[in-house]
């Protein structure tokens, strides 16, 4: 019903809300706290980065796996929770780097421009009322060819450019659009958090790459 969708979409948007401020509160605590002063320098290298990509990959399957149970609703809360405290933990070395900038110079603006591109995509979705659920396979198949050259970088230490991170930025906004478009045609109605959940990893990595952007410009 109209109306049961109508408030499943409440709901998915006031979820992504409170993972974007806690997410941020983490962050803010990590850094405050001085944990993010011992965390970071076990993350750089080739070999440690790996690791933390992996084992990223792995909370975030498993969260998504959590977010999407049908009979537990902690459950579901738990897996929410367990992915942006991963995110906020593998964000430390992009955030230790932008945080030697002055706020309003990187990552104000690029917060910034990370929800205007969302706020455009969502807009397109909800008015248009399109189905980008045909998008699945382009983008899981962009990906795993992302994630390949990724770890192909941290193999053979070359460099990702910024053109590599403007073909992310592309990316996570066909995510964007795909998860918006099952927010609105195929979630069920009592599927909110896993619904949040995923719209949040798209948000993440559109901010992590637009700030990446932001700061090889900076350089």
């Amino acid at each position: 019903g109209v109306d049961a969708r109508a408030a499943f979409i409440m709901k998915t948007y006031v979820h992504l809300v409170g993972a974007v401020l806690a997410f941020v509160a983490i962050e803010t605590g990590l850094f405050m706290s001085g944990l993010a002063a011992r965390i970071v320098p076990y993350m750089y290298g080739r070999t440690s980065w790996l690791i933390v990509l992996g084992a990223f990959i792995a909370v975030s399957w498993i969260a998504d796996r959590w977010a999407r149970s049908a009979t537990s609703k902690p459950m579901q809360y738990m897996g929410l929770g367990l992915y942006v405290v991963a995110e906020a933990v593998i964000f430390l070395p992009l955030m230790a780097i932008a945080l030697q900038y002055p706020m309003y110079d990187v990552l104000g603006p690029a917060a910034v421009t990370t929800a205007i591109v969302f706020g455009g995509l969502t807009g397109v979705v909800f008015l248009t009322r399109k189905d980008f659920s045909f998008l699945r396979g382009i983008l899981g198949v962009a990906a795993l060819a992302a994630l390949g050259v990724i770890v192909c970088s941290l193999l053979f230490g070359f460099n990702l450019g910024i053109l590599f991170s403007g073909a992310m930025v592309l990316l996570a906004a066909g995510y964007i659009l795909y998860y918006t478009s099952n927010v609105l045609h195929h979630y069920r109605t009592d599927q909110y958090v896993a619904a949040a959940l995923a719209l949040f990893s798209a948000v993440a990595l559109l901010f992590w790459y637009i700030l990446r952007i932001f700061l090889s410009s900076r350089r």
